[in-house]
Protein backbone atom coordinates (compact mmCIF):
# COMPACT_ATOMS: atom_id res chain seq x y z
CA UNK A 1 0.00 0.00 0.00
CA UNK A 2 2.93 2.32 0.66
CA UNK A 3 3.78 2.11 -3.05
CA UNK A 4 0.41 3.63 -3.95
CA UNK A 5 1.24 6.78 -1.97
CA UNK A 6 4.66 6.92 -3.61
CA UNK A 7 3.43 6.64 -7.19
CA UNK A 8 0.07 8.45 -6.96
CA UNK A 9 0.01 12.24 -6.54
CA UNK A 10 -3.54 12.33 -5.21
CA UNK A 11 -3.60 9.22 -3.01
CA UNK A 12 -3.62 11.33 0.16
CA UNK A 13 -6.52 13.48 -1.07
CA UNK A 14 -8.49 10.41 -2.12
CA UNK A 15 -8.06 8.67 1.23
CA UNK A 16 -9.00 11.87 3.10
CA UNK A 17 -12.18 12.37 1.09
CA UNK A 18 -13.21 8.73 1.43
CA UNK A 19 -12.59 8.87 5.18
CA UNK A 20 -14.75 11.99 5.49
CA UNK A 21 -17.49 10.41 3.36
CA UNK A 22 -17.52 7.42 5.72
CA UNK A 23 -17.83 9.76 8.70
CA UNK A 24 -20.66 11.74 7.08
CA UNK A 25 -22.48 8.49 6.21
CA UNK A 26 -22.25 7.20 9.79
CA UNK A 27 -23.44 10.56 11.18
CA UNK A 28 -26.43 10.57 8.82
CA UNK A 29 -27.45 7.00 9.57
CA UNK A 30 -26.86 6.80 13.31
CA UNK A 31 -27.47 10.48 14.18
CA UNK A 32 -25.03 10.42 17.11
CA UNK A 33 -23.17 13.64 18.01
CA UNK A 34 -19.99 11.70 18.80
CA UNK A 35 -19.86 10.49 15.19
CA UNK A 36 -18.56 13.80 13.92
CA UNK A 37 -17.44 13.34 10.27
CA UNK A 38 -14.12 15.11 10.88
CA UNK A 39 -13.37 13.03 13.98
CA UNK A 40 -14.24 9.80 12.15
CA UNK A 41 -12.13 10.78 9.15
CA UNK A 42 -9.14 11.52 11.39
CA UNK A 43 -9.41 8.17 13.18
CA UNK A 44 -10.01 6.33 9.88
CA UNK A 45 -6.94 7.92 8.27
CA UNK A 46 -4.71 7.26 11.29
CA UNK A 47 -5.81 3.61 11.37
CA UNK A 48 -5.14 3.21 7.64
CA UNK A 49 -1.68 4.78 7.81
CA UNK A 50 -0.78 2.66 10.84
CA UNK A 51 -2.10 -0.57 9.29
CA UNK A 52 -0.33 0.07 6.00
CA UNK A 53 2.90 1.29 7.66
CA UNK A 54 2.66 4.47 5.59
CA UNK A 55 4.81 7.43 6.56
CA UNK A 56 2.99 10.69 7.21
CA UNK A 57 5.23 12.53 4.74
CA UNK A 58 4.12 10.24 1.91
CA UNK A 59 0.47 10.67 2.82
CA UNK A 60 0.83 14.44 3.11
CA UNK A 61 2.38 14.71 -0.38
CA UNK A 62 -1.11 14.21 -1.74
CA UNK A 63 -3.25 15.39 1.17
CA UNK A 64 -1.57 18.81 1.34
CA UNK A 65 -3.73 20.03 -1.55
CA UNK A 66 -6.74 20.02 0.77
CA UNK A 67 -4.92 22.47 3.05
CA UNK A 68 -4.82 25.03 0.25
CA UNK A 69 -8.61 25.26 0.48
CA UNK A 70 -8.59 26.11 4.19
CA UNK A 71 -8.16 29.88 3.83
CA UNK A 72 -10.73 30.44 1.03
CA UNK A 73 -13.20 28.19 2.86
CA UNK A 74 -12.81 30.34 5.98
CA UNK A 75 -13.31 33.53 3.95
CA UNK A 76 -16.53 32.11 2.49
CA UNK A 77 -18.00 32.15 6.00
CA UNK A 78 -18.44 35.91 5.48
CA UNK A 79 -21.46 35.21 3.25
CA UNK A 80 -23.96 34.34 6.04
CA UNK A 81 -22.61 37.29 8.03
CA UNK A 82 -23.37 39.65 5.14
CA UNK A 83 -26.90 38.29 5.01
CA UNK A 84 -27.38 39.16 8.70
CA UNK A 85 -25.56 42.52 8.58
CA UNK A 86 -28.52 44.53 9.90
CA UNK A 87 -28.76 42.22 12.90
CA UNK A 88 -25.06 42.76 13.53
CA UNK A 89 -25.44 46.55 13.54
CA UNK A 90 -28.40 46.52 15.92
CA UNK A 91 -26.64 44.24 18.42
CA UNK A 92 -23.08 45.47 17.97
CA UNK A 93 -22.26 46.16 21.65
CA UNK A 94 -23.55 42.82 22.92
CA UNK A 95 -21.73 40.96 20.14
CA UNK A 96 -18.45 42.79 20.80
CA UNK A 97 -18.60 42.09 24.54
CA UNK A 98 -19.47 38.44 23.87
CA UNK A 99 -16.52 37.84 21.55
CA UNK A 100 -14.04 39.65 23.81
CA UNK A 101 -15.31 37.63 26.79
CA UNK A 102 -14.86 34.42 24.82
CA UNK A 103 -11.28 35.25 23.88
CA UNK A 104 -10.30 36.28 27.41
CA UNK A 105 -11.93 33.14 28.85
CA UNK A 106 -10.04 30.91 26.42
CA UNK A 107 -6.65 32.49 27.12
CA UNK A 108 -7.21 32.60 30.88
CA UNK A 109 -8.27 28.94 30.94
CA UNK A 110 -5.05 27.93 29.17
CA UNK A 111 -3.02 30.04 31.62
CA UNK A 112 -4.68 28.50 34.69
CA UNK A 113 -4.32 24.96 33.32
CA UNK A 114 -0.65 25.62 32.51
CA UNK A 115 -0.04 26.66 36.12
CA UNK A 116 -1.89 23.64 37.52
CA UNK A 117 -0.10 21.19 35.21
CA UNK A 118 3.27 22.94 35.55
CA UNK A 119 3.74 23.29 31.79
CA UNK A 120 6.86 24.83 30.28
CA UNK A 121 6.66 28.16 28.45
CA UNK A 122 6.87 26.41 25.07
CA UNK A 123 4.05 24.02 25.96
CA UNK A 124 1.99 26.91 27.34
CA UNK A 125 2.21 29.08 24.20
CA UNK A 126 1.47 26.01 22.08
CA UNK A 127 -2.00 25.86 23.65
CA UNK A 128 -2.85 29.57 23.64
CA UNK A 129 -4.32 29.62 20.08
CA UNK A 130 -6.49 26.54 20.69
CA UNK A 131 -9.82 28.26 19.98
CA UNK A 132 -9.02 30.02 16.70
CA UNK A 133 -8.92 28.74 13.14
CA UNK A 134 -5.87 26.74 12.07
CA UNK A 135 -4.77 29.29 9.46
CA UNK A 136 -4.25 31.92 12.18
CA UNK A 137 -3.35 29.59 15.06
CA UNK A 138 -0.35 28.10 13.29
CA UNK A 139 1.15 31.55 12.78
CA UNK A 140 0.54 32.54 16.40
CA UNK A 141 2.14 29.36 17.72
CA UNK A 142 5.18 29.72 15.45
CA UNK A 143 5.64 33.37 16.37
CA UNK A 144 5.51 32.63 20.11
CA UNK A 145 7.86 29.65 19.82
CA UNK A 146 5.35 26.84 20.38
CA UNK A 147 5.07 23.37 18.85
CA UNK A 148 3.13 24.15 15.66
CA UNK A 149 2.13 20.55 14.91
CA UNK A 150 0.72 20.12 18.42
CA UNK A 151 -1.11 23.44 18.08
CA UNK A 152 -2.81 22.16 14.92
CA UNK A 153 -3.87 18.97 16.73
CA UNK A 154 -5.21 20.93 19.72
CA UNK A 155 -7.14 23.32 17.45
CA UNK A 156 -8.77 20.40 15.64
CA UNK A 157 -9.64 18.64 18.90
CA UNK A 158 -11.13 21.87 20.29
CA UNK A 159 -13.22 22.35 17.15
CA UNK A 160 -14.47 18.77 17.08
CA UNK A 161 -15.41 18.86 20.78
CA UNK A 162 -17.18 22.18 20.26
CA UNK A 163 -19.09 20.72 17.33
CA UNK A 164 -20.15 17.72 19.39
CA UNK A 165 -21.14 19.42 22.65
CA UNK A 166 -22.38 22.83 21.41
CA UNK A 167 -26.06 21.91 21.20
CA UNK A 168 -26.21 19.90 24.47
CA UNK A 169 -24.42 22.69 26.36
CA UNK A 170 -26.89 25.28 25.06
CA UNK A 171 -29.77 23.08 26.22
CA UNK A 172 -28.24 22.40 29.65
CA UNK A 173 -27.68 26.10 30.36
CA UNK A 174 -30.94 27.16 28.67
CA UNK A 175 -29.21 29.38 26.11
CA UNK A 176 -31.96 30.14 23.62
CA UNK A 177 -30.89 33.44 22.03
CA UNK A 178 -29.48 32.66 18.52
CA UNK A 179 -26.90 35.47 18.69
CA UNK A 180 -25.56 34.21 22.03
CA UNK A 181 -25.32 30.66 20.67
CA UNK A 182 -23.42 31.76 17.57
CA UNK A 183 -20.97 33.98 19.45
CA UNK A 184 -20.25 31.28 22.03
CA UNK A 185 -19.66 28.57 19.44
CA UNK A 186 -17.58 30.67 17.05
CA UNK A 187 -15.32 32.19 19.71
CA UNK A 188 -14.63 28.83 21.34
CA UNK A 189 -14.49 26.29 18.52
CA UNK A 190 -13.77 28.24 15.29
CA UNK A 191 -14.77 26.87 11.86
CA UNK A 192 -15.54 23.30 12.92
CA UNK A 193 -17.91 24.57 15.58
CA UNK A 194 -19.38 27.01 13.09
CA UNK A 195 -20.47 24.08 10.93
CA UNK A 196 -22.70 23.03 13.84
CA UNK A 197 -23.88 26.62 14.35
CA UNK A 198 -25.00 26.73 10.72
CA UNK A 199 -26.99 23.55 11.28
CA UNK A 200 -28.68 25.22 14.24
CA UNK A 201 -29.81 28.26 12.23
CA UNK A 202 -28.84 31.13 9.91
CA UNK A 203 -28.36 33.66 12.72
CA UNK A 204 -26.25 31.25 14.75
CA UNK A 205 -24.10 30.53 11.69
CA UNK A 206 -23.65 34.22 10.82
CA UNK A 207 -22.66 35.21 14.36
CA UNK A 208 -20.32 32.25 14.64
CA UNK A 209 -18.68 33.21 11.34
CA UNK A 210 -18.12 36.73 12.64
CA UNK A 211 -16.63 35.36 15.85
CA UNK A 212 -14.04 33.33 13.96
CA UNK A 213 -12.51 36.39 12.33
CA UNK A 214 -12.73 38.77 15.29
CA UNK A 215 -11.67 36.18 17.87
CA UNK A 216 -8.72 35.26 15.65
CA UNK A 217 -7.49 38.85 15.50
CA UNK A 218 -8.03 39.42 19.23
CA UNK A 219 -6.24 36.17 20.08
CA UNK A 220 -3.19 37.25 18.04
CA UNK A 221 -2.95 40.29 20.33
CA UNK A 222 -4.09 38.54 23.49
CA UNK A 223 -1.77 35.55 23.09
CA UNK A 224 1.23 37.86 22.79
CA UNK A 225 0.26 39.51 26.07
CA UNK A 226 -0.57 36.26 27.89
CA UNK A 227 2.67 34.65 26.71
CA UNK A 228 4.69 36.88 29.06
CA UNK A 229 2.77 35.65 32.11
CA UNK A 230 4.52 32.29 32.21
Amino acid sequence: MSDIFTTSTFAGVTISLIAYAVGAFLKRKLKLAILNPLLISILFTIALLAAGDIEYEKYNEGAKYLSYLLTPATVCLAIPLYEQFELLKSNFKAIAVGIISGVITSLTTVFVCALIMNLSHKEYVTLLPKSITTAIGMGVSEELGGYVTITVAVIIITGVLGNIIAEPVCKIFHIEEPIAKGIAIGSSSHAIGTAKAMEMGQIEGAMSSLSIAVAGLLTVIGASIYSIFL
